[in-house]
């Protein structure tokens, strides 16, 4: 009886096991398998209210929500070079709920300037959609007596000290290509970060700053006003939105091109098939003429890419700016 006794227990915990296993292994199917998205998705911005990715998250999120059939919430996270942000989305869940508008100062320099920068722009995420790039100007107050970028660097060496320029913080594409075009031609300049364009650019515009490095989106309408002269861009030719403004290439000085891209990252790990709904209402939304047009009258130049060469240009990318900033010793 009682062998009878302990070979009924045993069984009955053997039992509760399988149960357990089996339950365990339905519940992590049942979870994969559920409907998604259940709740609000967040997208994460690296820089304050005003810049570029900002912009496009304010543009794109209500699209995004109805597509999705969820409220897109934004949540603005700048500081450090924009790296801040980006921590927050690698340690997030994988789980398509938190979402990274990702950008060259996050992916491509911040990680270059930080000896921790908590996240790498590689292995820590997974970047499903590029949307588009940003030139960046050179802009200085209408009281600096010059009308090309050749005056203005003749200017800059006569001026008894060191002239600042502003950008949108520490690690932005604005930091690097100034401290670029600073060495490159041998000027005596001093950045000046702020925490985000839109502080930087009211300074700019009290002539409290003289020179800024900054996205042109902001720039186009202050520039009709007359309020600000744009002297160059950092795209490799002109863009249609300000067709009177050349490109630092067609001045001679190609080196100083680059791209400030745009794009949608997730978290490393993230389901493959939550990424790929994910990345094809992204490009669906991009392809749309109202979206599209939003953001070009703006100055963004829009391009469609497929994820895997999303990816592959965030390495390049990351790559091309390390240099710059070890050649510039630019700092965080």
């Amino acid at each position: 009886m009682r062998d009878t006794g302990r070979r009924s227990f045993i069984q009955g915990l053997a039992g509760v096991s399988a149960a357990c296993v089996f339950g365990g292994a339905m519940s992590a199917r049942a979870v994969q398998t559920q409907p998604w998205p259940t709740r609000p998705i967040k997208l994460v911005v690296t820089f304050p209210p005003g810049g570029s990715s900002d912009i496009v998250a304010r543009v794109l999120a209500p699209l995004l929500s109805e597509k999705l059939g969820q409220s897109i919430v934004i949540e603005n996270k700048p500081g450090a070079g924009s790296s801040i942000g980006a921590q927050i989305v690698a340690h997030s869940a994988n789980d398509g709920y938190t979402l990274l508008v990702s950008n060259s100062a996050a992916m491509s320099i911040a990680p270059s300037l930080l000896q921790s920068p908590g996240y790498d722009p590689v292995r820590s995420f997974e970047h499903l959609a590029y949307i588009g790039a940003v030139p960046t100007v050179f802009a200085v107050h209408p009281s600096v007596p010059v009308n090309t970028l050749s005056e203005l660097v003749s200017w800059i060496k006569e001026q008894p000290a060191p002239v600042a320029f502003g950008s949108g913080g520490a690690a932005s594409v604005g930091h690097l290509v100034g401290e670029q075009f600073a060495q490159t031609l041998k000027l005596p300049m001093e950045h000046v970060p702020y925490r985000g364009a839109g502080p930087m650019r009211a300074d700019l515009l009290s002539g409290h700053i003289k020179i800024a490095i900054d996205a042109l989106p902001q720039n186009i309408a202050l520039q009709k006003q007359g309020r600000l002269k744009l002297l160059a861009l950092t795209s490799p030719r002109r863009v249609a939105q300000a067709p009177a403004v050349p490109s630092v290439a067609e001045l001679g000085l190609a080196q100083l091109v680059s791209e400030n891209f745009v794009g949608i990252s997730a978290p490393a790990g993230l389901p493959k098939a939550l990424g790929e709904k994910i990345a094809t209402a992204v490009r669906q939304i991009s392809a749309r003429a109202d979206f599209a047009q939003s953001l070009e009258t703006q100055g963004f130049v829009m391009r469609d890419m497929e994820a895997s060469a999303f990816s592959k240009l965030i390495p390049d990318q990351h790559q091309a700016w390390a240099g710059i900033a070890k050649k510039t010793g630019a700092r965080l």
